[in-house]
Order: structure tokens, then C-alpha cells, then sequence
């Protein structure tokens, strides 16, 4: 059906900013480039490799459906599919290598993911083969979890912050850390 998943363990220490080798290196750009950039990523390192992503990814890198594991837990971690994204209460969170953990709305269970996938897997008969073959990996580790003795699934939320208006969150962020606003609690910190 689909490729195989791979099982990438977690390294011990500190995890890698990217998830593969890098190394700090001093850069001079354009004050509108830093700019646009900062509107990217308020990580300027992240802004860059999010860009040049397509330029470096082979397909080498990372398989489009990999399993990434840490203690006695696994995450699903895909390439962006816009297949996938558009299943109602999908949202793909964006990782700094270019992939993405697939978040779901707190009404939407594993379960009625997994039929809504299989759903969309049967309707994407035009779809691009590369993002139908991922989407039925993705189906196969959810239905080989089901099925494997020890291991089940579990559905756990991770925390978003959304702002109204055109506030910036990394601003806002920096704004409640500053030295001024130490032991101070804002109401609203964006």
C-alpha cells in the first residue's frame, strides 16, 4: 500500500535545532532581507532552512512518513501534504526541518481521523502519487497500532497560542520575558 515507516530513535542531550548536523555560521544580508525573514521565522536559522528546504530535501533526508520515537512514546512526523491538511480538524504543525506533526481539533478522535483519512485516501484518486502513497502510510501505522499487542494510541493536545488582530506572538513573547516585566504576571500576554 504504502512506503515503509521508519522508526528514528531520539538521541540522549540536547535535541538537534534541525534534526541532522548544522553548525553556526556568521551571515550578512540585507537589513529588508533580515526583515522579511524575521516575518518568516522570528528565528532567523529557522527562516532560512524553511526556505531553502526545497532546494536541499531529496527525499534522502527523511522518508514522507516516519515514526519518531522518545522514551516509551512515538510521534507521527510527515512531509507537509496539502491532501492531508485538508481533512476537516487536521491541522499539520510545522517542524523546523520541514516536516510536521499532525495535530487534531479536540473534537476529532484518533479513530474518526483514521476514517477520514481513508476517506480522503479513497477520493484523492487524482492526487499527487507521493502525497497518496504518505497518506496511506500514515493509515497503516495507525491500523498496525491498533492491531499490535503493547502498544496503543492515545490522543494528547499540545498547546497554541492565536492572536486576533496583527500582534505578533514572538514579540508579544519578548515583551513578557523583558527584564522590566520580571516577576510581573501580565493579563494578557500577547
Amino acid at each position: 500500500m504504502g512506503s515503509p515507516v521508519r522508526l528514528t530513535r531520539a538521541r540522549p542531550g540536547r535535541p538537534r535545532k534541525f534534526g541532522r548536523p548544522s553548525r553556526a555560521i556568521a551571515l550578512t544580508l540585507p537589513q529588508d532581507v533580515i526583515e522579511a525573514l524575521g516575518r518568516l521565522d522570528q528565528d532567523l536559522g529557522r527562516a532560512v532552512v524553511r526556505l531553502s528546504q526545497p532546494l536541499v530535501d531529496d527525499g534522502a533526508t527523511h522518508g514522507a512518513v516516519e515514526l519518531c520515537r522518545y522514551h516509551d512514546n512515538a510521534v507521527i512526523v510527515v512531509k507537509p501534504i496539502r491532501a492531508l491538511e485538508s481533512i476537516p480538524g487536521v491541522t499539520l504543525v510545522p517542524l523546523p526541518d520541514g516536516r510536521a506533526l499532525i495535530s487534531l481539533h479536540e473534537s476529532v478522535s484518533v479513530s474518526e481521523f483514521e476514517v477520514r483519512l481513508l476517506d480522503a485516501i479513497d477520493t484523492a484518486g487524482r492526487a499527487d502519487g507521493a502525497d497518496r502513497s504518505a497518506m496511506s502510510s500514515i493509515a497503516e501505522t495507525l491500523k498496525s497500532a491498533r492491531q499490535t499487542k503493547g502498544i496503543s494510541l492515545h490522543q494528547q493536545s499540545i498547546i497554541v497560542l492565536k492572536l486576533s488582530g496583527r500582534r505578533r506572538i514572538a514579540e508579544s513573547v519578548r515583551r513578557a520575558r523583558s527584564p522590566g516585566n520580571a516577576g510581573r504576571r501580565s493579563r494578557r500576554p500577547f
